[in-house]
Formats: structure tokens, C-alpha cells, sequence
């Protein structure tokens, strides 16, 4: 007879996989498993990232931020995310986020719910919406621009803004016909 001891490799803890009072037999391959599952630590504020070499065609939607550095036809949506087009990233689609930046290259209309960035690298042909719109010196923005508060999200602001004939002429709108955009 062998005793359990004399099983179990020196120097590793005895972890027990069964329900307690029943006997249980040290599994040689699932003991190992176990151990590298506990030593990886799974974040889940982890971007989920399409890289280069991937071309995908047709919708993408989430809630989680997305990192594309490759290829993207149709349409993404990210209710609550951030979208990051990498530098090698190109999509031709529409795209929705709470927060869009751009490294790469977008041709389509681009709304961010918070903030839309271009950095230097970045080039966007399209219709641009948001809130914040930040553009570095180099970026190239081709398009319609629609940035700001806008008053006629509520019913009261609506009403405000057209009984006052001031209001109109601060709305924030932006429309830049081509050319390169820079701070």
C-alpha cells in the first residue's frame, strides 16, 4: 500500500477538487491545471482587440472597450465602450462609442457619446458627433463636424433656444468642407 503522501510531488500544496466527506484521490493532471488557472490574473477592464491581419465584415456591438489595428466593414457599435482604431487599424463603417480615438484610419460617420481624438496619425472622412472633439497638429479630418452641447437633447432647452433668438447663434455646430484640422 502507498500512502497519499507518497503521491503528491514535493514542495506542492494538496488541493481537494471533491465535496468534503467523500474520499478523493489526487489527480496528477488536474492538479497542475488548477494551479496556473490561480496564478493568471483575469482583469475584466481588458480591451478586447481585433489586430492586424483581421478583416472583419458586417456589425460588431458590445458594451466593453474595443482596440482595432485591423480591418473593420459595416458598422460598430460600443453602448458604454472606448474605441481605439490603432495605427494600422482601417474601418469603413459607422461607428458608435461612449469615447472614440483615432490613430489609424476611419471612413464613415464617427459619433462619441463623451469625446471623439484624432491624433497625428489619425485620419477621418465622414461625419463627426460629439461632445469634445480634440484633433493634434498632423490629423486629417474630412467631413461634416457637429461638436458641443447640443440644446435641443431636452424638451426645455428646445423651447428655450427657439423663443430666444440669441440662442441659435451659439450652437456649438462646426463644418469643415475638406482639408487638413489641426489645434
Amino acid at each position: 500500500m502507498w500512502k497519499k503522501e507518497d503521491g503528491k510531488p514535493q514542495g506542492m500544496p494538496e488541493i481537494s477538487t471533491s465535496p468534503a466527506g467523500t474520499p478523493s484521490t489526487p489527480s496528477p493532471s488536474s492538479t497542475p491545471i488548477r494551479e496556473t488557472t490561480k496564478e493568471v490574473p483575469v482583469s475584466s477592464k481588458a480591451a478586447a482587440c481585433i489586430s492586424q491581419g483581421i478583416k472583419i465584415k458586417g456589425e460588431v456591438t458590445g458594451s466593453e472597450d474595443l482596440f482595432v489595428d485591423g480591418q473593420v466593414d459595416g458598422k460598430l457599435n460600443l453602448t458604454n465602450g472606448s474605441l481605439t482604431i490603432g495605427p494600422n487599424g482601417y474601418v469603413k463603417a459607422d461607428v458608435t462609442a461612449r469615447e472614440v480615438i483615432v490613430r489609424g484610419r476611419v471612413d464613415g460617420k464617427v459619433s462619441g457619446r463623451d469625446k471623439v481624438q484624432l491624433w497625428s496619425t489619425g485620419q477621418v472622412t465622414g461625419e463627426v458627433q460629439t461632445d469634445r472633439l480634440a484633433i493634434e497638429d498632423g490629423a486629417t479630418l474630412r467631413g461634416k463636424v457637429e461638436a458641443g452641447k447640443h440644446p435641443g437633447k431636452t424638451g426645455e432647452a428646445s423651447t428655450a433656444a427657439s423663443a430666444s433668438p440669441s440662442a441659435g447663434k451659439s450652437s456649438g455646430a462646426i463644418s469643415v468642407n475638406t482639408g487638413t484640422a489641426a489645434d
